[in-house]
């Protein structure tokens, strides 16, 4: 390599040394700008952030100040309260101290009150207690001379009388036995009249309460409904396999299925009318279809159901309408509806209720009295004859618990309690709701008796009453509920007509069969006649 070579690269060397210095200079400068640029961007943030700080400092040392201020003044209102409370409790104080003082000073005048009385009293009991000994010593005296006396006069009565002692007080004895076997017999006849008054009341809810409820025999033909069948094939269909079709049906309905020799008929047993009439809706709507399974008797009970409802609202209003009855809520009108399926010895619920709302609102017109008010009470007067099958309690206190919870007026609420005497009536309406409602019942024919049976009844009734000795006449009134004596004075005490009474309703119960009760009404009269000449 030659010299010239060497120089050259000698000088570039030299030139990039030098090249790279300068840039490394250049570099620093542009740094070192920068580097200043950015301290003074950070001195200026820490002079703004001391700044805020200060303020904020300012702010927090005022705040401060005016909480400590609002504290001060309230522990200074608090101790003013507390000072003023306790110079309350001082002069409380000091007045009880003044009580109790004048307590005491009383206290010691009572004392030495008690203390003088005591010294007296001890005085007048040693007084009393020598005069008591000089009253012994005087009716020791007189009880000695009464008895010296009484035997004198004992002796003189004996012998004035013409008896002993002994056979007087036995005649005096004899008579306070006659006296008192009259006064037995008097008080005898009051307990068993109030007794049988009160039985009667309570005797007549209770055989209410039982035959509306109880499903015996002599009601069967209203618990059951009888269903056609197009062949005897269906009521293989109707059991199913197994029985499980009539026991879907049973069990959706609540019913009984009766299916027996009977041809061509399947009977439907249920004491409570309206689930008897769902399962026989259902049951024929399920003949009719063909298709008989547990889903379909299902489907049929449910619309069957439905049907029973809107039968149910549409017949309570029609009662409404019939009777020209408004205001009455929805569900009075319902449960007005489920009476059309409720029977009362056979006779129909609704149509009752309707009767005796006529009735009651013509007499009251007659006496001029409330008619809307009696022939609204008339109307919903059995109103707890639709739940009574359902709800513990007699048809009227149901009733009366039903009126109340949907608002009708305290008037109608008390003649629906005092229909059957629960309840004393108070108002006019009250009693023609009693008559009215004995007079739809009481009726021939009303309650499924023949008129020849009824007048038969009748006339046992009064052929058992005369047959008694001592009777001379007897009527059988109010349809048979009652049967009226008439007895020989003569003959028959005022104790002998309790004895004849009881007889009497003994024997119609062993020979008579009758619905309810019956009452015997033994009366005697004695008329004394004399002429002034």
């Amino acid at each position: 390599m030659t010299v010239s070579v060497w120089i050259a690269v000698v000088i570039a060397l030299v030139a990039l040394a030098a090249g790279g210095f300068a840039g490394y200079m250049y570099r620093m400068n542009v740094q070192e700008k920068k580097i200043g640029r950015t301290e003074e961007y950070a001195r200026n943030l820490l002079d703004d952030a001391q700044r805020r700080a200060e303020e904020k400092k300012k702010e927090s040392i005022l705040e401060a100040k005016e909480e400590v201020i609002r504290l001060k003044n309230e522990l200074d209102r608090e101790i003013r309260d507390r000072r003023a409370e306790v110079q309350r409790s001082e002069r409380r104080v000091a007045q009880r101290e003044e009580t109790l003082d004048k307590k005491a000073d009383n206290l010691d005048a009572r004392e030495t009150a008690l203390e003088r009385k005591q010294g007296e009293l001890d005085k007048l009991t040693q007084e009393q207690a020598e005069l008591n000994a000089r009253q012994r010593a005087a009716t020791e005296e007189i009880e000695k001379a009464a008895g010296e006396l009484d035997e004198k006069q004992r002796v003189e009565l004996e012998r004035v009388a013409k008896m002993t002692q002994d056979e007087a007080r036995d005649m005096i004895v004899e008579r306070i036995q006659r006296e008192a076997y009259h006064d037995a017999g008097v008080m005898v006849r009051e307990i068993e009249q109030n007794a049988r008054d009160e039985a009667e009341k309570k005797a007549r809810n209770i055989v209410a309460m039982a035959i509306q409820r109880c499903a015996s025999d002599h009601v069967a033909e209203t618990t059951v409904s009888v269903v056609s069948l197009p062949n005897e094939d269906m009521k293989g269909r109707i059991i199913g396999r197994e029985g499980r079709n009539i026991r879907t049906l049973e069990t959706a309905t609540g019913v009984d299925l009766i299916i027996d020799d009977t041809p061509e008929a399947v009977i439907v047993s249920a004491f409570d009318p309206v689930r008897r009439e769902i399962a026989r809706l259902a049951l024929e709507k399920l003949i009719a279809d063909g298709r008989i399974h547990p889903a379909r008797i299902e489907e049929m009970v449910e619309k069957a159901r439905r049907e029973v409802d809107n039968q149910i609202r549409e017949t309570g209003e029609q009662a409404i309408f019939e009777t020209n009855m408004h205001g009455i809520h929805h569900e009075l009108v319902k449960l007005l509806g489920r009476m059309r399926y409720r029977t009362s010895y056979g006779q129909n619920v609704l149509r009752h209720s309707i009767e005796v709302s006529h009735l009651a609102g013509l007499m009251a017109a007659e006496l001029g009295a409330d008619v809307q008010l009696a022939k609204r009470a008339g109307l919903l007067h059995d109103l707890g004859k639709a739940v009574d099958h359902e709800m513990e309690g007699t048809h009227v206190e149901l009733g009366v618990e039903m009126a109340k919870r949907y608002h009708e007026s305290p008037e109608v609420i008390h003649c629906i309690a005092a229909h059957h005497n629960d309840v004393e009536p108070q108002t006019i309406e009250a009693v023609l709701v009693q008559a009215a409602d004995a007079i739809s019942a009481a009726r021939p024919g009303a309650r499924r008796e023949s008129i020849e049976n009824y007048i038969r009844r009748l006339e046992k009734l009064e052929e058992i009453a005369s047959s008694f000795q001592g009777v001379e006449k007897s009527f059988a009134i109010q349809s048979g509920r009652e049967v009226r004596i008439m007895v020989k004075p003569e003959d028959i005490s005022d104790e002998g007509t309790v004895v004849l009474a009881r007889e009497i309703a003994k024997r119609i119960e062993n020979e008579l069969e009758y619905p309810g009760q019956i009452k015997v009404n033994v009366i005697r009269e004695t008329r004394c006649t004399e002429f002034a000449k």
